[in-house]
């Protein structure tokens, strides 16, 4: 049996769409990635959806919101359209230290929330 790690997240989308209204390009460009807000085009439902993959991805490296930064963890789509983490900077060098080889993502939303769930295999 390997090893695995996991980080569950879920936030309310309103939050996520009044953190926009108020800080509107400021808080897109400190917590998203340039593809990231292209994909959403300001859509609350989506950017809360990676929102809450970003945080299940930082409680699967065991770090929480602590020693990465937002724009550290993308969620990008496969040519299927199914979302992939990719890590960079220091997310990356934590996933290697831990021996994390593949992070699998599932978000979802309904009409008031947002949830991320990431499974990491430890090699």
């Amino acid at each position: 049996m390997q090893d695995i790690s996991v980080g569950v997240d879920m936030i309310e989308i309103d939050r996520i769409a009044a953190t926009l209204e108020r800080f509107g390009t400021r808080f897109l460009e400190r917590v998203y990635t340039a593809d990231e807000i292209a994909y959403c085009r300001g859509r609350a439902p989506q950017l809360a959806a990676r929102f809450a993959a970003k945080e299940a991805t930082m409680k699967a490296l065991g770090t929480g919101t602590r020693g990465i930064g937002w724009r550290e963890v993308e969620v990008t789509r496969k040519r299927s359209g199914e979302p992939e983490i990719a890590l960079h900077g220091r997310a990356d060098a934590r996933a290697r230290k831990l021996g994390i080889d593949r992070l699998a993502v599932s978000l979802s939303h309904s009409r008031t929330h947002a949830v991320a769930s990431v499974v990491g295999r430890l090699s």
